[in-house]
């Protein structure tokens, strides 16, 4: 280690050490109670030494192989023919040898050994062990380690639980290691070369390039056969690339590859979570979207419905109106008078009566027939605008899976809350009550049986026909009350201007509230729709503002992170160029 790098050494491990704490705050945040561990382990490790981390299967020969590497003439690590590692065990230097429990599942071995000045060796159990927490107390330990030596009976290197081992260390860790076959006195000699080439062959097919391999035999080696059991290679590599000054430097950059990688798992699921919620952002986007299309569909349809209403109005009021007109013309109603002497049928009350019974009758027929035609498309148009909704809600994107290595938690909920949705949405288009408006019907007898009856979209049809028809009979029953005492009031021709101006009036604003209040009663049944129909989202747009505050922060902390990482990486590297362990 170059003195400058010795010089700055102890402030870079400050600055890792800091960085690492808003790590452990930023995994606390995002409620990952195993990244969260693991932050930890990592910032409890920073200024312990270079840490190797023996692993394998049970009996793969770990604990033999760590005894003859530190060459005490004692059993550092027990060996027996039954599984014995039963905690982790990671030896350090002391001035004494001595042991301390640390918790159920590690133990500390200090040392006098010369080595451990520089380096700390941690035995693991085994990684196919079926004593319960083994597996995940070794994978713990993983993240915080510096170099992984992978551990294997040389007679058969080949077990699937040794390489999924690997491949969680290799992938997820991306971690230097180097393989170790052990036992190697019990093969003969070209087979163990076909293993150690069959190892070497898979570890490249993973992505390592020029793995390092070693053969060796620990009974060999604590049995005096220095030249055959094949420690002399393993200790020149640790020579030559980790001791002699080099291990801090190295230790440092592990700790900041590593505080990296978390990291980075961290951005890429907020990521991940960002892209779920872009996804859900449009879908609601596009259900408002499509609400407001639909609501101004049916509000067309609703002009279209009351412009042949109004026409039909107009024609019969008009073609009543000429009649009246003639009817109340000088010849015609002197004839009447002349003969209502001998008839009263033929009186002019009589006549203007059944002029009023028939501009009734044709009114409400011709109204009525607007309606059927006009209200059955009207109601498809609405109907359709629950059915559009019910559908994109089933079909929302789902990006973030409740298997989310961190946010497993986040992606469950919003499950949940989309769950509850789809459930709630289809018990509202299930009821009657969803689809009335009390507005409309401030008088509960005015509703039918059929409508009470009915259920859900069903009922939207007898809602807008009462609504329509209601409205309609109201206004022709108004204005033919109207008409009849302008026609009571009627005695001689010198009044027939004003008859026919007053009767033209009221027509009018008859045509105008029919107009006005089949208008504004529709469109108001419409507009309330929407809004009811809008309201079961509330729940999953509170989710959606708070995961996008959520995002927004943790966005905003992983970003500080990685620029701090890159630029501790840059000052590291500007101080020297320390020899570097190679990488896969």
């Amino acid at each position: 280690m170059t003195p400058l790098i010795n010089k700055h050494l102890q402030a870079y491990r400050a600055q890792v050490d800091e960085i690492v704490k808003d790590l452990h705050e930023l995994a606390i945040r995002i409620d990952s109670e195993e990244l969260t561990q693991t932050v930890s382990d990592l910032r409890s490790r920073i200024h312990e030494p270079f840490m190797f981390v023996i692993v394998g299967e049970v009996k793969a020969g770990k604990s033999s192989f760590i005894n003859a590497l530190l060459d005490t003439g004692k059993e550092v690590t027990k060996v027996a023919p039954q599984p014995m590692t039963d905690t982790i065990q990671q030896i350090l230097y002391g001035e004494e040898a001595e042991q301390v429990q640390i918790n159920p599942y590690l133990k500390k071995i200090l040392l006098p050994v010369e080595i451990l000045k520089e380096i700390a060796i941690v035995d693991t159990p085994g990684t196919n062990t079926i004593v319960e927490h083994h597996q995940e107390i070794t994978e713990s330990f993983i993240p915080a380690s510096d170099l992984i030596v992978f551990v294997f009976e040389a007679k058969n290197p080949y077990r699937q639980s040794a390489w999924q081992f690997f491949d969680y260390i290799h992938s997820d860790w991306r971690k230097k290691i180097i393989f170790v076959l052990q036992q190697k006195d019990l093969m003969p000699a070209e087979d163990l070369e076909v293993n150690r080439n069959g190892v070497m062959e898979y570890a490249e097919k993973q992505g390592i390039k020029d793995p390092v391999v070693f053969t060796v035999s620990a009974k060999q080696e604590q049995e005096g056969q220095k030249e055959e059991s094949g420690f002399a290679p393993v200790r020149s590599y640790i020579n030559q690339h980790i001791t002699g000054g080099r291990a801090p430097i190295l230790k440092l950059n592990n700790n900041i590859d590593t505080a990296a990688n978390i990291n980075d798992r961290i951005s890429a699921g907020v990521a991940l979570r960002q892209k779920q919620y872009e996804a859900d952002t449009e879908f609601r986007n596009d259900i408002r979207e499509t609400l407001v299309k639909q609501e101004a569909k049916s509000l067309k349809q609703v002009d279209v419905l009351v412009e042949n209403m109004i026409a039909g109005y107009e024609r019969i009021t008009r073609s009543k109106k000429q009649e009246l007109s003639d009817g109340l013309s000088f010849f015609p109603l002197l004839r009447r008078s002349v003969v209502s002497i001998f008839s009263k049928k033929a009186s002019l009350k009589e006549w203007l009566e059944d002029l009023a019974r028939e501009l009734e009758t044709d009114l409400n027929k011709e109204l009525k027939a607007k309606l059927n035609d006009g209200v059955v498309d009207l109601a498809d148009s609405i109907q359709q605008m629950a059915k559009m909704i019910d559908l994109k809600i089933r079909s929302s994107e789902t990006i973030l899976r409740d298997d989310h290595e961190l946010f497993s938690d986040i992606a469950e909920k919003r499950n949940n809350v989309l769950r509850e949705l789809q459930e709630q949405f289809t018990r509202f288009v299930s009821r009657t009550e969803n689809f009335t408006d009390e507005s409309l019907f401030p008088d509960k007898s005015s509703v039918s049986p059929s409508l009470a009856a009915s259920s859900g979209l069903a009922v939207i049809g007898i809602v807008l026909a009462a609504v329509t028809q209601g409205a309609v009979f109201d206004i022709t029953g108004g204005i033919l009350t109207t008409v009849g005492l302008i026609f009571a009031g009627f005695t001689t021709s010198s009044k027939r201007k004003q008859v026919l101006r007053e009767f033209s009036k009221e027509i009018d604003k008859g045509g105008t509230r029919l107009e006005e209040e089949v208008s504004t009663n529709l469109k108001t049944y419409i507009t309330n729709l929407r809004s009811r129909i809008d309201e079961n989202f509330v729940k999953f747009d509170l989710l959606l503002e708070k995961e996008g505050e959520q995002i927004e922060k943790l966005t905003a902390r992983s970003t500080n992170i990685t620029g701090r990482l890159e630029a501790l990486q840059a000052s590291v590297a500007s101080d020297s160029a320390p020899p570097q362990m190679e990488e896969e």
